[in-house]
């Protein structure tokens, strides 16, 4: 993608409007337009990535700190002890603005939202996974 179509470029480079958080020399956190609940923010690094898989190790580390700044202000000044982070990576996995990006998600209680459903791996299956990961790692 060219970085001059991307909607979280165009935030950064001040060409649209947000409801800017907080930001940093490395990352810029603004409100989501939809949020699944008031505070709902996105956490972007400034540098144009397209999600986890191109995203320098160093650059994720500066969304982390962003990210537990932005989970402590919601904390504080919303009084919501509950939060989900959420990072959709690729189009099948959800993502949809391809601009790598967290999503910080005040949790309320009873406010509809579900969690996945798992399923319980087949015999001898996790073994098998777990080896193909340490593997790769």
């Amino acid at each position: 993608m060219n970085t001059t179509d991307c909607i979280f470029c165009k935030i950064i480079a001040g060409e649209i409007p947000a409801d800017k958080v907080y930001e940093d020399e490395h990352t810029l956190a603004f409100l989501d337009i939809m949020p699944i609940n008031p505070g709902h923010t996105l956490v972007i690094p400034k540098n144009h990535h397209e999600n986890i898989f191109t995203l320098p190790q160093e650059t994720l580390g500066h969304m982390m700190k962003t990210i537990k700044k932005i989970s402590m202000a919601i904390k504080e000044s919303l009084h919501i002890e509950n939060i989900n982070l959420g990072m959709n990576n690729g189009k099948i996995a959800g993502q949809v603005v391809f601009h790598a990006h967290v999503h910080v998600m005040p949790r309320i209680e009873n406010d509809g939202h579900i969690l996945w459903h798992g399923k319980p791996y087949g015999a001898g299956e996790s073994a098998k996974i777990a080896e193909q990961l340490k593997k790769a790692l």
